[in-house]
């Protein structure tokens, strides 16, 4: 287990300074536009999400959006806020680990029901297997909302 999260940090740490190294090499505004930006994007019809850290993929993930009755937003959102735990006020007080806000109550959080992921099975939001929305939620806080991008597709 230590492995695993040690690889993923040094993944991450790979990548920050890998874009703090472009944004000091060049100097121009062009690096600095590119550089230490996330993009999570994420497929409806693959059930899929792709990190792509600096225009590299970094990680990709089985994911669980919103099933026929209940849509997943589709286009190009910026996080809006985070919790490390939130329980959601619309579903009974389901808990939401994790959770990245992208669009007024839609998130892409923690689940418990990772049997499920590769399918649609959510309320809209986008799930994620606890291990992987953790790696996100911290994804997200190392380069900030300000720089992370929520793209989902059909």
């Amino acid at each position: 287990m230590y492995t695993a999260i040690s690889a993923k940090l040094i993944n991450i740490a790979a990548a920050v300074i890998t874009g703090t190294a472009l944004l000091v090499s060049a100097g121009n505004g062009a690096a600095h536009a590119a550089a230490n930006k996330i993009v999570a994007r994420v497929s409806l019809s693959q059930q899929t999400m792709e990190i792509l850290v600096d225009g590299r993929p970094t990680f990709a993930w089985k994911v669980s959006t919103g099933d026929r009755t209940h849509v997943t937003p589709t286009g190009s959102f910026k996080p809006t806020r985070m919790h490390e735990i939130w329980y959601s006020k619309k579903y009974d007080n389901a808990p939401m680990p994790h959770s990245v806000f992208f669009s007024g109550g839609y998130a892409v959080h923690a689940t418990s029901a990772i049997k499920r992921l590769g399918q649609p099975a959510s309320h809209g939001c986008v799930r994620l297997h606890p291990d992987n929305a953790a790696d996100f939620y911290q994804l997200v806080e190392v380069f900030g909302p300000a720089n992370t991008s929520i793209v989902i597709v059909n």
